[in-house]
């Protein structure tokens, strides 16, 4: 099993912060759910097998060389998905854990601050994060759209079952104690709105 280097509720925290605080000055629609999704799409590789962790899955070139159509299709109404993709590594990941192969397939050298992943820095970053996110869910009413009948919202079973879950279910986990309530908060909202959803759809 591959060894998490980074803890979700810092990526999609900060993914929708941003991503949210990019719409509003495009002024643009935000569609939360799959902003929060994006957040944290890079990790998808903790689940493929083969991929290495923070490879080519942390890659500004493949990223940007993925949304180049959907650029061409959405224009600016795509730039917050952008930097909800592409924070998780050029933020996240780059400050915490060890580094990131930025510029795969061009060369797979590791790029990062490389900061303790479990040290008091980043749990502090962690948990600010994850305040200010749940601030601006409840001031913006995006808090509403999560827990009411959308379709979107089961995107959510994402982040769900690709790293909320695996995180929390591994054993021994390689959650520290001080982040586990956070993982258990984004765990319940997400599963309460597609909870929802699905009663909607029955």
């Amino acid at each position: 099993m591959k060894v998490k280097e980074s803890f979700a509720v810092g990526h999609m925290a900060l993914g929708y912060l941003l991503s949210k605080a990019s719409s509003k000055l495009i002024k643009t629609e935000l569609n939360a759910p799959l902003a929060l999704t994006l957040s944290i799409i890079p990790d998808i590789d903790i689940i493929i097998p083969f991929l290495q962790h923070r490879g080519p899955t942390h890659s500004i070139i493949i990223s940007t060389a993925i949304f180049i159509p959907i650029f061409l299709i959405y224009r600016k109404r795509a730039i917050p998905y952008f930097i909800a993709l592409n924070q998780h590594f050029l933020i996240g990941d780059s400050l915490a854990g060890s580094g990131i192969q930025l510029l795969w397939p061009i060369t797979t050298q590791h790029y990062g601050l490389i900061m303790e992943i479990k040290g008091l820095t980043n749990m502090t970053l962690e948990w600010t994060f994850f305040i200010a996110c749940m601030v601006i869910i409840l001031q913006t009413k995006d808090i509403k759209i999560l827990l009411q009948p959308h379709n979107s919202n089961l995107i959510l079973s994402i982040p769900i079952f690709s790293v909320l879950l695996p995180t929390l279910l591994a054993f021994p986990t390689n959650v520290p104690i001080a982040l586990i309530p956070l993982h258990i908060a984004f765990l319940t909202l997400f599963a309460a709105s597609i909870i929802i959803d699905l009663k909607n759809l029955l």
